[in-house]
């Protein structure tokens, strides 16, 4: 005969909360964003609309803090006549504040989950793979 193991309580610690952003840090990170979407993602991504648009198309790109986390977000124009809405968002990447002015960069998987792929990047390393890197193409 098998005896049932009995239960008992077992520590379990919460999550360590994140690292606050310091707000020169935010400043710095909003100011470069801006300037990495003005001279690349928007010339490269937005184009005119079409004359006679048969696919969702993106019309805007534009960068949101969150607590320590800093979204990129492409805006679509969704087109046909039985569109529920005029447009819809979709966030493509993600840095997150890791500390000691480092990120751990990430993308929206097609299961809505981040899925991080870069750990304790500089600003200047995130700026370049969100523009070089094929993973965060629209």
């Amino acid at each position: 005969m098998v005896k049932k193991q009995q239960k008992s309580w077992v520590y379990s610690p919460g999550k360590p909360q994140p690292a606050t952003v310091p707000a020169t840090l935010k400043a710095e990170v909003e100011r470069r964003a801006q300037e990495l979407l003005e001279t690349v993602l928007k010339p490269k991504y937005i184009q005119p609309p079409p004359e006679n648009p048969q696919f969702n198309y993106v019309m805007d790109i534009y960068t949101k803090w969150y607590r320590s986390y800093f979204y990129f977000i492409a805006k679509y124009r969704v087109v046909g006549p039985y569109a529920i809405a005029p447009s819809f968002e979709s966030k493509f990447a993600r840095l997150a504040y890791a500390g000691n002015n480092k990120f751990n960069l990430a993308y929206m998987r097609h299961t809505e989950q981040w899925a991080d792929i870069f750990y304790d990047l500089s600003l200047d390393e995130c700026l370049k793979s969100v523009a070089e890197d094929p993973t965060f193409s629209l």
